[in-house]
């Protein structure tokens, strides 16, 4: 294709993906109040605050989108798989079903484990104000900052259970080698380290990271394991030419 035809065929799949999520979060907008209910459960159900007569409107319109953009999962990846099916060898499309199957699932299973994050997280981030009436901060329990604050978390969760699928077409594009990967492993690990302290705000820098970090490395692993035999034959390295 032309960069025309490139372009064109990215507006298409485009307008589907959002098409998409426009109908989930139309759906999921007649259930707002339950997923509010839902995001409010790793503060103890804490009373949100709003501040502006327009907030009741947004907050649940912006958890609906939250809402719908989890929904559409399976089709704005499989757009995006769809697109770059083109540049893809006959081989290697029979990779498109399965490598679709496997984000949508890493996907979901992040934003679960985000949740289930949240759920441990929130009560060390609201015991560094000190204790109400003796410390001189306390915490106010605005809506909009605390949406956005889950919100960003189970995205960045889910986007990073995405990781087996990036390191696999990095492998498959002869971009980097399972070779050179497994020889710079302690750096991947502390690359892995750094994003989990980025997406984890708490005041432990340790723990917390740490057991956002486990299942990372785990699917860093897994991806390499699998991954051994999908570098080009040029770029692997003569041992593993031998056992392919």
């Amino acid at each position: 294709m032309g960069v025309l035809e490139h372009l064109d065929e990215l507006r298409s799949r485009l307008i589907i993906a959002l098409i998409a999520i426009l109908v989930t979060t139309l759906l999921a907008y007649t259930f707002s109040d339950a997923i509010l209910n839902l995001l409010r459960a790793p503060a103890g159900g804490l009373t949100l605050k709003a501040f502006s007569p327009l907030d009741g409107f947004m907050i649940r319109f912006r958890v609906a989108l939250y809402g719908g953009i989890f929904l559409a999962a399976p089709v704005w990846i499989f757009q995006l798989m769809r697109y770059i099916e083109p540049a893809l060898l006959p081989s290697e499309k029979r990779f498109l079903f399965p490598g679709t199957l496997a984000m949508v699932v890493l996907f979901l299973l992040g934003n679960v484990f985000g949740y289930l994050m949240l759920l441990n997280m929130f009560e060390p981030l609201t015991g560094m104000f000190g204790t109400p009436g003796e410390s001189p901060i306390e915490y106010f329990s605005a809506a909009d900052p605390y949406i956005s604050f889950v919100t960003y978390f189970m995205l960045a969760t889910g986007l990073g259970f995405e990781l087996p699928i990036v390191i696999f077409v990095l492998i498959k594009l002869g971009i980097v080698s399972p070779e050179a990967l497994r020889k710079r492993r302690k750096i991947a690990w502390f690359i892995i380290f750094v994003i989990a302290q980025l997406i984890t705000p708490v005041a432990d820098p340790i723990v917390a990271p740490t057991l956002v970090m486990i299942p990372m490395i785990l699917l860093f692993e897994f991806a390499l394991f699998f991954s051994r035999n999908a570098a080009p034959k040029s770029a692997r390295a003569p041992s593993e030419v031998k056992t392919a």
